[in-house]
């Protein structure tokens, strides 16, 4: 049986495909923060919207994250999810990878809801730019 998150990660990569960025927000925490390339990080829901706003630019409003092998390890109300998250756009001048080993962490909600707290893209690679 697949772990819940698979399906809430499905929902947060058609938000980005469909530009969705307010349905995005309901999928992290307040104080969360996303990696959004080395170097840089926004922190928050309202800088990480205005982050996905460039990104989604960058990649000509034609980016399609999916997401491939996952390993889900859950302990009470926190899981970091280990994907291999695939990037497809019709931009191919981008000097990041576009298949990718991401880190995700994620927290239950008083109401048992999933959100993203952290949304690492760049997994450990981070470590080596």
């Amino acid at each position: 049986m697949d772990h819940e998150l698979k399906a809430f990660i499905r929902n947060c990569d058609n938000a980005i495909k469909q530009e969705d960025f307010d349905t995005l927000m309901n999928f992290y925490t307040e104080d969360a923060i996303l990696v959004v390339k080395p170097g840089m990080i926004a922190r928050g829901k309202e800088e990480i919207k205005e982050a996905f706003i460039k990104i989604s630019k960058y990649f000509n409003n034609t980016l399609v994250p999916t997401q491939g092998e996952m390993v889900i390890l859950e302990a009470g109300d926190t899981a970091l999810v280990i994907s291999q998250t695939l990037l497809d756009a019709d931009k191919t001048d981008s000097k990041y990878s576009m298949e990718r080993r991401a880190t995700y962490v994620f927290k239950k909600n008083p109401l048992g809801e999933w959100l993203c707290a952290i949304d690492n893209s760049y997994g450990t690679d981070l470590i080596d730019m």
